[in-house]
């Protein structure tokens, strides 16, 4: 379990996919939250679906040895009308959760409307809406590209979101 105090808190946001994982890195202090990094995990689009899935679990295992997170913040995962296309979905985010779990490191799950509404307030916001939000945010100087790596960093904002609202509750000034 991580110290309450733990600061700054290291958190890796990823936005899975099979042909596009997105993933962000903010650190997360009382005061502020930074980006330390945001893009995207691209597999070979000609790759056969195992090949996919080990570029996206090499890459994520790349991202903790880069970050050192304490904690990782996925996006659930959402099942429409394609259940294939859910499966797929479903190995990508299972390469997250493996690299993390091979770590142990704290895994923390938000439906993609409460990371929307955490960022934006509104948990129907556009992407574009979101991007504008993350850019305002963690201050940076461009729109964070592509929409995927947004979605990564407001998964990781949304999880700070969490955190504070929690030592709100339980009376400390975090």
């Amino acid at each position: 379990m991580i110290s309450p105090q733990k600061e700054p808190l290291i958190i890796l946001g990823i936005d899975p996919g099979t042909c596009i994982t997105g993933y962000g890195v903010i650190s997360h202090s009382h005061k502020s939250q930074t980006a330390l990094g945001y893009g995207c995990i691209r597999p070979p689009k000609t790759g056969s679906a195992p090949e996919k899935y080990r570029v996206i679990f090499e890459s994520i295992e790349t991202l903790i040895e880069t970050y050192k997170p304490d904690v990782l913040s996925v996006e659930t995962q959402f099942v429409y009308k394609n259940v294939q296309s859910a499966m797929k979905l479903g190995m990508a985010r299972g390469m997250a959760l493996l690299a993390a779990a091979r770590r142990n490191i704290p895994i923390f799950e938000y439906a993609p409307k409460k990371a929307k509404m955490a960022i934006t307030g509104h948990g129907s916001a556009s992407k574009e809406q979101v991007q504008k939000m993350i850019q305002l945010l963690l201050n940076l100087s461009v729109l964070p590209q592509p929409e995927d790596a947004a979605d990564a960093l407001a998964l990781a904002l949304c999880h700070a979101h969490s955190l504070r609202q929690n030592s709100h509750l339980q009376g400390n000034s975090r």
